[in-house]
């Protein structure tokens, strides 16, 4: 503290005194002194008073400006928005501004010469010490985040900024600086809650997808079962002999139309719901256009043919490649293509064009010179479900394929869209990028085995073996069988059963369901089968009810010859059973060649 101003007259003795001890002058005459030198020496004291006057007032104003930036520090001190307190090395609250006595809702007689760390929370009383110790030890800033105890003995967390200083008497002190950090601490709970909160709700919606998931295979699976009984009975009565009568014929035709439409949707719905879940899985490579393009062509010429419509697709003055999954290319021209067919008017035309548009990106278009959409129309295309009102129309629809096309195009890194113009038609458009990646080479030249004519019912009687529990199912390959002189079936309702009498018969061929009764699948089965040297060599072609590709790829991964989704095409089955039992003749060393085929749903995989 600055000491007081001492009184005039107190000044007035101790510098008479001092002037005394100085200068003496007792043995002078001052009478005796000239009048000049009496005059020199009254003038200098004058102007030394004036001197002395002039410096009092410099040392007044340097007082009062001395005076004012003190107050101003102390009102910095006292009003910052953070808490200052200086600390000695025994720990007691020597300086506290207004902001930490506001902080700790004391007043700053209250915290000043106690011990700050009586304000510190009981469970972070080690912390403290610990960092008082390592600032007091290194003499370097320091922070902690730690609770404090306020006055109404509430806790209030704190961020506390530490350093040391060396005062005028040589002892060291702290000087902290405290943060209130309430505010950001609540900030951090609600986003740690709310973090909870979606993690949960990721969990929940992760389960849920699951769970839809498990549903539609499940569906579909039972829904398939029964399907491919009605289809593949059906079918049997169109081709069978004596010819169905006219009225017979409409009524099979009736049944065969409406039992593929419903595959159709199974097998869309299934689609679009592995596309929402995130859980399609994509297999990216390089794809030539030109080569997608024609087999779908071929594929469509028929019921364009059929339906009156012409179809022509531009040749290409350069080869395009992009990356994408080959299959799913195919499925979403198949898609685009058949709608241009179903929705055209008669006698129309549908073309397909393939162009650059811009560097590094090729534009694919389907357009067809159907009835064409208002806008109104086109905003909805994409809605699931939602066929625009072609309900009332004798074209069967699910109002899936379009949404599935998008989101596949999108999944592949394109975009598609669509133009159209009431009266003159439609363009649906995909633009993908293109890739000058090499494209990997197709099957080479046709096998022995695949050059081997099917069998026919002159040769020897062949030995099939066909492990299913449903009754149905096993009615219908019987009577797919009874079409071959050349086939003989056995059959086995369970794994356990189907082992034990392929080991004993050793069948040319083995027809296996995946979901069997008795703890044993038929994989399990497999895995069996091919373990054993005496049946290794059989192909064993899996027929299922379950449909979804990553069932297919993991049963073709298994080992199975082939994979045939239910319900069951008559000549499609034929067709992969003569594969395989053209395999089965052929030499042992040559029995692991498989003909290359890619699945889509219903068909041969």
């Amino acid at each position: 503290m600055q000491d007081k101003p001492r009184p005039a007259s107190e000044l007035r003795e101790r510098a008479e005194a001092i002037a005394r001890r100085k200068f003496p002058l007792s043995h002078l005459n001052l009478a005796t002194l000239p009048p000049e030198v009496v005059l020199k020496t009254l003038h200098e004291l004058q102007v030394h008073q004036i001197e002395l006057e002039m410096q009092n007032e410099e040392l007044q104003r340097a007082q009062v400006q001395l005076d004012k930036a003190r107050a101003r520090y102390f009102d910095l001190y006292d009003l910052a928005p953070v808490g200052y307190c200086t600390v000695s090395e025994k720990g007691l609250v020597t300086e506290v501004n207004l902001s930490t006595a506001t902080l700790l809702g004391l007043t700053r007689a209250r915290l000043v010469n106690q011990r700050f760390s009586s304000f510190i929370a009981p469970t972070h009383q080690d912390n403290f010490y610990l960092y008082r110790q390592q600032v007091f030890a290194s003499g370097v800033l320091k922070v902690c985040e730690l609770q404090m105890v306020r006055g109404d003995s509430s806790l209030v967390w704190v961020s506390l900024t530490t350093t040391t200083a060396l005062e005028d008497d040589g002892a060291w002190v702290l000087r902290v600086v405290l943060n209130d950090l309430t505010e950001r601490k609540e900030i951090d709970r609600v986003l740690q809650d709310k973090n909870s909160a979606l993690e949960l709700a990721s969990r929940t919606a992760a389960h849920a997808s699951r769970a839809k998931s498990d549903f539609l295979s499940n569906m579909s699976h039972e829904l398939r079962t029964p399907l491919n009984a009605v289809l593949g009975f059906a079918q049997l009565i169109d081709a069978g002999t004596p010819e169905p009568t006219p009225a017979q014929k409409r009524s099979v035709d009736q049944i065969l139309k409406a039992g593929w439409y419903l595959l159709e949707l199974i097998n869309e719905i299934l689609d679009l719901a592995l596309v929402e879940s995130g859980r399609l899985s994509l297999k990216l490579q390089t794809v030539a256009l030109s080569a997608v393009l024609q087999e779908c062509q071929t594929m469509m010429e028929p019921e364009a043919d059929k339906r009156g419509i012409s179809m022509c697709f531009a040749q290409y003055l350069k080869p395009y490649v992009v990356r994408a999954d080959s299959t799913r290319v195919k499925q979403i021209f198949i898609n685009l293509l058949s709608n241009a067919i179903k929705y055209n008017k008669p006698g129309g035309t549908v073309v397909v064009t393939c162009v650059e548009t811009v560097l590094g990106r090729v534009r694919m278009a389907v357009v067809d010179t159907g009835q064409g959409l208002p806008p109104e129309k086109i905003e909805q295309l994409f809605q699931p479900f939602n066929r625009l009102g072609q309900e009332a129309h004798a074209e069967q629809g699910t109002g899936v394929g379009l949404v599935v096309t998008k989101r596949l195009v999108e999944l592949m890194g394109g975009t598609m869209g669509v133009e159209s113009v009431v009266g003159t038609g439609s363009t649906f458009w995909i633009e993908m990028n293109l890739t000058t990646e090499p494209v990997p080479p197709g099957p080479g030249a046709p096998t022995l085995l695949q050059n081997v004519a099917p069998v026919k019912s002159g040769d020897r009687l062949h030995t099939i073996l066909y492990v299913e529990d449903n009754a149905a199912n096993l009615l219908l390959v019987e009577a797919f069988m009874e079409r071959r002189q050349d086939l003989r079936l056995l059959s086995a309702r369970d794994g356990l059963s189907g082992i034990a009498l392929a080991q004993a018969a050793l069948p040319d061929v083995i027809l296996m369901d995946i979901q069997l009764p008795l703890g044993m699948s038929g994989t399990e089965a497999l895995k069996i089968l091919r373990h054993d040297p005496a049946t290794a060599h059989i192909p064993v072609v899996a027929l299922s009810a379950n449909a979804v590709p990553a069932a297919v790829e993991k049963g073709l991964a298994t080992g199975f010859y082939r994979y045939l989704t239910k319900p069951l095409k008559f000549n499609e089955f034929m067709a992969v059973l003569d594969d395989a039992l053209t395999l089965a003749k052929a030499p042992t060393g040559c029995q692991t060649a498989r003909p290359a085929r890619q699945a889509m749903h219903g068909n041969i995989v």
